[in-house]
Formats: structure tokens, sequence, C-alpha cells
């Protein structure tokens, strides 16, 4: 009985919506369908933000060290729902903070995890569903109680690894969604998160019956024979070459009856000689039909990328007004700091766009794209190229230091293609812009987004072109070499780690060799699954990590490798790395992340600042040096824009005119999560995940906190 008049509570808490201030809500990932993290809302505004005070907190419970939140909740007139460090789905009271249910997707005890953006809400009628991905599960729940819908796919989930290429043989690949979909009538709209290495899947955008689960259509970001785009790939690439996957989400236009994505990376992000040719529709705008899947238009914005610049952002959708005529537009944010702006019906850009020639690739097997896309306006917001004059200046030590590494590699142009020497990338791909997206305050047309600017180095090592028999060696030995050809980019040659992976030099002091291996087949957080190992090449590698079973030799006669015989010689990146100091600051001159506000009616800066600082400089008096940013901020009527994302774990607003910082507020973790706002009985709420974690590596935690004011 007590349950009844529990799930009847939360029915009423939703169904009490008045229809005519759905504004007040947040009912969709990022806001909008335009995904412009815009709210009218104004009782919170520049005249008195500096009276915020916390209205309540939730903690979930989960968190780990390595754990992190970057969901942005949605909030259904009363209720906010949202996902935990360990990707549960909850619900609470969105005025309180209280918990009415909690769903995990996951087996008791299970290791799995990861992270997830955001949820999506449908409703029709009486039927109100939550739709989230988990790992490979696409799930359906009911909104009021928090329960499954056991009829929603086979077995009460939609399988993300299914479809994709052949079935045979899908549970070795790892496919999961780390943005949330997008609603069109009854068909919930999804791309995927996946691997970007050789044999990876093809990152095809799809579209599901909210009710049954069942796929209604499909589209090929790598085409098929007969397709269009087939023949900028080498031949039959579709059956072997994977990426070009829409993680970072989709926008929907509902007049229009058409889908946006913004695709990744084909596989292997930093040599293409198995994948020739311009490589559509990867690193590309995509417009699709909601209703069909069917091709519309597209604009690709790297050819035949070779640095790792997928489209980290969902298309902004929004109104242009250029020389007094408003223009329906996409909106592109770019790792490179490019902004691509493009009619929303055709794809023409709005501001030219020129082809420029750039550097040719002096590997092996490498043919580069001679061109890539530069626009005139909006100039670059970060920095595109590396020399000695954007050296760090913060101390001469450090100055001298980064000279000296610079040294060892090759720099310059922003298409400086990979190679065995190394090449020093700027903008590195973690920004210019990430997954965080802009801002855009529809009443003005004025977007606000976070910016990093900080260089990577990226060197490529070839794995051989042959396979490797190894039966009778040192199972450590084995171990070693998998952990050489599979692990090293993100752990390091030494073990030590790299920015956002942690370190396993001292793996046997924080977990079993079990859980290890868990791990391993199972993924977690950034890492992939590495279901292509064998048991016995899983042990080999945990024998090496943890030093044991050093008396057992490795039995299988299936031979190790990454290439077959003939085939291009492939590479891997050494290793995920930034140009760094010797303290572990950036190696160019600050800033290093900034907020910027872009007039799009003008494609002009109206202001930047620098977002973030970091105490140990702070106490040397260098200040206003930004950090690294993950984490997206929000604009609104009351003429703030609020945003967490920086490394000092401080929410912050500012003056969306001017730039100045009007009120801020030290969290108990980093804020790498786009917040939300709302309306309840007239009180005005701002909301973030306060987590931490991730690729930043700082402290995790697992709270949300909401502000109200006094």
């Amino acid at each position: 009985m007590k349950k009844s008049i529990f799930f009847i509570g939360i029915l009423l808490l939703i169904a009490s919506c008045d229809r005519s201030s759905l504004h007040k809500s947040w009912r969709t990932y990022r806001g909008d369908d335009g995904i412009n993290a815009y709210s009218q809302l104004t009782q919170i505004n520049r005249d008195n933000v500096d009276q915020l005070q916390v209205a309540w907190t939730y903690r979930t419970g989960d968190y780990t060290d390595f754990s992190k939140i970057e969901c942005n909740p949605i909030i259904i007139e009363r209720v906010l729902y949202g996902v935990s460090a360990k990707m549960k789905v909850f619900a609470l009271e969105a005025n309180t903070g209280k918990e009415l249910w909690v769903y995990d997707p996951f087996e008791p005890g299970s290791k799995e995890g990861g992270f997830n953006r955001g949820l999506t809400y449908w409703e029709e009628g009486d039927d109100r569903r939550i739709l989230v991905c988990a790992k490979n599960k696409l799930i359906a729940l009911n909104a009021q109680t928090g329960k499954p819908f056991s009829d929603f796919g086979e077995n009460g989930f939609v399988d993300l690894r299914k479809g994709l290429r052949n079935d045979d043989d899908f549970e070795k690949y790892d496919v999961s969604n780390t943005s949330p979909g997008v609603i069109y009538e009854d068909l919930i709209i999804v791309g995927s998160s996946l691997s970007e290495n050789y044999e990876a899947l093809s990152g095809d955008i799809r579209a599901y019956d909210v009710h049954t689960g069942k796929m209604r259509w499909t589209f090929h970001t790598l085409p098929r024979p007969g397709e269009f785009g087939y023949d900028t790939w080498s031949e039959d690439n579709y059956k072997n070459i994977g990426g070009a996957n829409a993680w970072a989400g989709l926008s929907i236009d509902r007049e229009r009856g058409l889908v946006f994505a913004a695709t990744g990376a084909p596989a292997f992000d930093f040599h293409g000689g198995e994948r020739k040719g311009q490589n559509l529709f990867a690193n590309c705008v995509l417009a699709l039909e909601a209703a069909t899947g069917k091709y519309v238009w597209h604009f690709q914005t790297s050819h035949h990328d070779l640095w790792d610049y997928d489209l980290p952002t969902p298309p902004n959708l929004t109104a242009i007004k250029k020389d007094g005529i408003e223009i329906d537009a996409v909106v592109q944010m770019t790792k490179q700091g490019l902004v691509f702006t493009l009619d929303r019906a055709t794809g023409i850009p709005i501001y030219p766009v020129e082809e420029r020639a750039v550097p040719s690739s002096t590997m092996t097997d490498e043919s580069t794209w001679p061109t890539q896309p530069f626009p005139i306006k909006p100039l670059p917001l970060t920095r595109t190229t590396f020399d000695e004059s954007i050296i760090t200046d913060i101390s001469s030590e450090a100055h001298d230091f980064i000279k000296t590494e610079a040294s060892k590699y090759s720099w310059g142009s922003i298409y400086q293609p990979p190679s065995l020497q190394g090449i020093i990338q700027l903008p590195g791909f973690t920004g210019g812009a990430e997954w965080s997206g802009g801002a855009i305050d529809r009443e003005t047309g004025i977007m606000y987004v976070g910016l990093n600017d900080i260089p990577n180095i990226v060197q490529l090592v070839a794995v051989g072109n042959e396979m490797e028999n190894l039966s009778g060696k040192p199972l450590i030995e084995v171990g070693s070499k998998i952990y050489n050809t599979k692990c090293t980019a993100c752990h390091g040659e030494d073990r030590k780690g790299n920015p956002g992976f942690p370190s396993l030099a001292d793996i046997s002091k924080r977990m079993q060799p079990k859980d290890a291996t868990n791990i391993l087949k199972s993924g977690q957080r950034n890492m992939p699954a590495f279901t292509e190992l064998s048991e016995e090449q899983l042990m080999a590698v945990v024998s090496f990590l943890f030093e044991i079973n050093k008396n057992q030799t490795f039995q299988s006669d299936e031979p190790i490798g990454t290439t077959l015989a003939g085939k291009p010689m492939r590479y891997r990146i050494k290793a995920y790395k930034q140009l760094l100091d010797q303290n572990g600051y950036p190696g160019i001159k600050p800033p290093w992340g900034t907020l910027c506000a872009l007039d799009l009616n003008t494609a002009e800066v109206k202001w930047r600042v620098p977002l973030g600082e970091y105490p140990d400089l702070v106490a040397q008096g260098i200040r206003n040096t930004g950090t690294q940013l993950f984490g997206g901020g929000i604009v609104t009527s009351g003429g703030l824009v609020f945003i967490g994302a920086s490394q000092d774990e401080k929410f912050r607003a500012f003056d969306k005119e001017t730039g100045e910082m009007l009120w801020e507020f030290q969290l108990p973790a980093g804020g790498y999560a786009t917040p939300a706002t709302y309306e309840i009985d007239g009180k005005q709420y701002v909301v973030i995940a306060a987590a931490g974690g991730g690729f930043q590596r700082t402290k995790t935690s697992d709270h949300y906190i909401a502000f109200t004011l006094k």
C-alpha cells in the first residue's frame, strides 16, 4: 500500500505541469532541441547572483578514486533525473533533492561502469519514459517508478553492439553511448562511442522505436557499395575500418524533420594507410531525415583526419542575423578552435570557407589529403600554430625546459602530419572546444564557450606487419608485449600514467588480479573493454602488471599481432601526452583555458576571459592562467553565464555582456559537467554535478548541488 501511494505521488509530481510554462523546466540534454543550453529564466540575475546559496545537496554514494560524473540532468516539471558515478539513474524532488527512486543498470556486485552525459525523456499520454544508455545497453525506464520496461528490446534492453557489422561476433566489441539520444515522434535516435583503433566498428547512426526498442533505421557513416561517399575510401573499407561515430550527441529541427549529427575521426586516428581517400562521413556535420535516416547534406570539417580532430560537440541550431537577414543556422565547433556556420537547409557555409594547402606526410603508405577547410570568419578561437614565440613564460626554468623538449619534435602548421619523430599538435586533441559545447543566447545570437589551449605531443610507433607465435614464451613476457601494443598510449611505457589515465605502477596496492581482469573484460570509464583478447592473453597482461605467474609459459599457438603480412604497416600512438613543463603545467604561454563570447551575427569575439587558476601558481603571484576545461556553461535571460569546468573546482557566474565574474563557489570536487536551471513554485534553481575526476585527475566525489537565492 505504501509503495502504491509513493508511485502515485511521483505521478502527481510529473502530471502537475503547467504546459504554458515548459521553459521553466529543463526537459532535454542541454536545455532544448538545438543543444543551446539557454534559459529564459530571469529571477537569478546579474543584480542578485551574489546572494546565491546552496538549496540542497544530493550524494550518489557510489564514487571511486577514478570515477566521474559529466551528466547534465533533466528536470521534468518537479522531478530531476540524473546519473551517478557508476551510471545508476535516479529521480529527485527538484526543489528539495529528496530521492524518489534509483535504478542500477548493472547486476549486483558488477564491476561495470562508465559515464553518461545525460538522459532522454519521452511521453505520450500517461506513458512517460526515461531512456538511458549504459555501456552497451539502451534501456527504457518508467519515469514514475524507475522500473525498466521488460518488453523493450530483448530481455529489457537494446544491445548497441548489434547491427553494426557482423552480429556473429558482436560480443567482442565495445560499443556504448556517452551522450543521450534525441526524440523524434516515436523514435529515439542515437549515436555511439566506440574504439577508434584498428578493427573498430563503424559508428552508424540508428533510430529505435521508443515502445519496442526495434531498430527503425540506420545511416551508415562508412558508406556501403552503391551509397554516396563509398568512393571516398579504399575499396571495402566498410568491412574493416571503423570510427566516424556521433559520440558527442545529436540535435533536432522538428519543423524541418531533420536530425543533425557531428561525427568523429576514422580509425585509426593518427595514420590512414588503410583508408586512403577523403573518408566521408568521418569528421562531418550530417543532416538526415529524422523519420527515415535518409541523407540530406553533409559538411566535412577535416579531410582524411590524422589528428583525432573528431567533432566533439553536437551541432548547435540557432538563428544568425547576417546583413540584416535572419538565417536558420547550424553552428559547429571543433577541437581545432574553428567555428563553422552552415545554412540549416543546405549545409552551405554562411561565412566563407576556403580550402588551403597543408603539409604532406612522410609516413609509409600515408596519403595526406592535400587541403583542409578554414573558415574565413570567425577567426580561430585558439592558437593554431606552435613556434618559439608562444613557449611558456611563467618562469625561465619552464621556458628552457619546454624549449629543450620541443626541439625533439617537428611543429608548425595545425595540420602538421604525425610522424615517427613526433609532432607538437596545437590545438591538442582535448580542445579548442570539447564535448561541453557552447551556450547560445537565442535573444542576442552570442555563443559562450569554454576553450582549451594546450598542445599535445603525437609520436607514432610501428607495431609491425607480421603476426607472431609466442607459444612457450614466459607468460609475463607475452603480457609485456600485449601491454606495449594495447596500453602504453594511455598508461605509459613506464606504467606511470598520463593526464586522464591512472598509474598502473602500484596497481597491486589498489586491487586484486581478478578485479583487473574484470576491468580488462568489461571496460571502465575512459577505458574500453578488450574483448578481442583471449582468457590466456588477459592472464598474461595481468601477470605482467602484478608480476605474478613468473614460472608459467604461454600455451596458445594462436598468433598475436595487429596486422597481417602484405597489409600496410600499422602504428600506435606512443602516449596521449600533453606538452607540459617540469612541474606539469602547459608548455605555452597562458591562458590555457578561457571563456569566450562570440557574436555569431558578426563572427567577432565580443570578450574573452581566463577560466580557472592553479593555486600553486597563484601562491607565486601567477594569476589568470586558466586551466584545462571539461564541462559546459549555460546562459540565461537574467544576464548570466554559469560554468564550472575549471581545474580549481569552482562554480562561477559571469555577466554575459562584459565577462565580469559576479559570483563563485568552491565545489567539493570539480564541476566537470554542464549545469541546468529551472523554476519550481516561483523559485529559480541552478544545479551542477560536482564529482571531479576524469581527464582532470583531480579528486573525485559524488555531489549534485543546487543553488537558489537567499
